[in-house]
């Protein structure tokens, strides 16, 4: 008969994968003990998952007490955030782990909405969060985020991010009035976008959600060739003529090598007001054929529900506003699946190692 021991701990877990990753779970093992027919595993995940430590724990647990020579399994399941490395010779931003960008392609897709709902899924998952609304033209933050107010520079030469629901939060339209247009050349515009990027004071973020403007013109050139981004979400709506520009926008990345961590479908159904149906009215599985189409991760999809949208829209997003909402656990799932694509990627080296940001009690 099979004997408890660490190599069969290992080939168990080999078998078993992180769904948020795609990896074996053997992959996150830190230490194995074994007595008699009692064992215990340490893991550590890349990424925040408070919200899937205990279904992953459970996983865990179950599969190593599925062998016959395993009586009982305890699990403990920790989380800890790394930098990861950049495109070209870029290093991270001091005090800034990893910064994602969202992008669309075109407008009217819910990139802002999806970005600072990204942002504070990211943080209910454990991380500590910031975002910058990079949309100089037409920024959306300050009304997303029910922001007023110009923030603080302590020394006349940096600025102090505005704070809300936790995130810490930057965009032009804190320094402007908000019916007063944006009437700049393209120069001018990256300039500012790069002012309110490397002249914020960010607070040690183990993620920095960049919101970006639709396009593939001027702001994505200059971001791609001077600020360190370790991964881009992709966001579509199921129409093909959204597909066709979130199509362009996936490429530009990976021409500046960028890598995709994956895409997420808006607006994939709506939900009837009246009697809570849901339909994808617009077409049905764009985002997830176009995933499988470039081999990119496909992260979730989002419907579209005008009760929620009401409720939300007094300047707190649907995760701060309706914490235990079905489209809120969404949100926190798309937002494991990023974390865990980018977990994957080659760290940088220079960096710590981070902070642990979620613990999970052991199981027995």
């Amino acid at each position: 008969m099979t004997q408890a021991s660490e190599a069969l701990v290992r080939q168990i877990l080999g078998e078993l994968s992180d769904s948020h990753t795609g990896a074996p779970v053997a992959e996150s093992l830190r230490a194995v003990g074994v007595d008699g027919a009692r064992v215990s595993v340490d893991l550590q995940l890349g990424y925040p998952a408070q919200g899937g430590v205990a279904e992953l724990s459970q996983r865990i647990k179950q599969a190593l007490e599925a062998d016959p020579a395993i009586d009982s399994a305890s699990v403990s399941l920790t989380s800890r955030v790394y930098s990861h490395k950049v495109q070209g010779a870029l290093a991270p931003l001091p005090n800034v782990k990893n910064i994602i960008v969202v992008a669309s392609g075109k407008g009217g897709v819910g990139k802002s909405t999806v970005s600072a709902n990204l942002a504070l899924a990211l943080q209910a998952e454990g991380a500590r969060v910031g975002i910058l609304d990079a949309d100089i033209y037409g920024p959306s933050q300050p009304r997303m985020l029910g922001i007023s107010g110009k923030p603080e520079s302590p020394d006349g030469k940096t600025i102090t991010p505005m704070q809300a629901h936790g995130l810490q939060a930057m965009s032009i339209g804190f320094l402007v009035d908000e019916e007063t247009p944006m009437i700049w050349r393209g120069p001018m515009v990256t300039q500012a976008m790069m002012q309110l990027l490397t002249d914020s004071r960010w607070e040690q973020l183990d993620y920095l959600v960049i919101d970006l403007p639709p396009g593939t013109g001027d702001i994505q050139l200059t971001l791609s060739q001077k600020v360190p981004v370790a991964g881009a979400v992709i966001v579509t709506t199921p129409q093909d003529i959204a597909l066709l520009d979130a199509r362009k926008a996936l490429k530009m990345f990976e021409k500046v090598e960028v890598p995709v961590l994956g895409i997420v479908e808006n607006m994939a159904t709506h939900i009837c007001t009246n009697c809570g149906h849901e339909e994808p009215i617009f077409g049905a599985g764009g985002g997830e054929r176009m995933a499988g189409q470039y081999n990119v991760p496909y992260l979730g999809s989002l419907p579209l529900d005008i009760r929620i949208r009401e409720q939300a829209d007094s300047g707190t997003p649907v995760v701060a506003a309706l914490p235990t909402s079905d489209l809120t656990a969404r949100y926190r799932d798309i937002a494991r699946n990023a974390a865990g694509r980018l977990s994957k990627q080659p760290r940088n080296k220079s960096l710590g190692l981070g902070k642990i940001v979620v613990q999970g009690a052991p199981s027995t």
